[in-house]
């Protein structure tokens, strides 16, 4: 890849949870793109095809290896997920096509749906939200693809546009200029989704969901 940075073949591999190798994904990406050869265009297509096509649904998180799978996702019959599932699922679907893609953490504050969500989850800050980090033009772009068009409409945001040139991370107002979600903290990039630091991250902001210990291994553990 000309001009690339050194190592940036290692965002086209395959994962454990970004298994661009797996048939389905591929079937999915190509089923997306059809005749598309530009290279931004067919990014731009996938992150709306999954923005869109997977419901936004933060209240079923399962933390088992193989529920966070791309492909996991693609198969799933309610066809909705939280956000590190669908941008693992983006992840995956641009290295199908040779586009660079790596995983991105942050926590926010003001949530969508944040109201809900403070009741359950007891904090306004909602810890590792994910986004896509994409290759393209010689330079990273930030993707997140977790808030569908519907959901936003309903809560009076407009939704989130990738134009593969500029980093497209969180909505900082809605549409009545109040403040609607705010940076906090940065992880950094990883290429696969870091599993333990997930989990420890939920452990430390959400406890009370892992003071059950039967409950905490049937939602970690793959081995029940």
């Amino acid at each position: 890849m000309k001009n690339a940075p050194f190592g940036i073949e290692l965002y086209l591999y395959p994962t454990y949870f970004i298994d661009c190798n797996h048939p389905d994904v591929i079937e999915y990406t190509k089923n997306i793109i059809g005749d598309e050869k530009d290279k931004k265009q067919q990014a731009i297509k996938l992150y709306n095809a999954i923005r869109d096509g997977f419901r936004y649904n933060p209240y079923n998180i399962n933390l088992k290896h193989e529920e966070l799978k791309a492909s996991t996702l693609l198969n799933r019959a309610s066809k909705s997920g939280y956000c590190t599932e669908k941008a693992c699922l983006l992840a995956a679907c641009l290295r199908v096509v040779g586009i660079p893609s790596r995983m991105c953490f942050f926590d926010v504050r003001n949530h969508i749906g944040v109201d809900k969500y403070i009741e359950i989850i007891k904090t306004d800050v909602l810890t590792f939200h994910a986004c896509t980090d994409v290759f393209l033009d010689n330079k990273w772009v930030k993707a997140t693809p977790a808030f569908n068009k519907t959901l936003c409409d309903k809560l009076g945001v407009a939704a989130l546009e990738f134009d593969g040139e500029n980093d497209s991370i969180f909505q900082a107002f809605d549409s009545k200029g109040n403040e609607f979600m705010e940076y906090l903290h940065d992880y950094g990039t990883f290429h696969d989704i870091p599993h333990d630091m997930f989990v420890a991250q939920m452990k430390k902001h959400y406890g009370h969901f892992f003071e059950n210990l039967e409950a905490t291994k049937a939602m970690v553990s793959d081995n029940e």
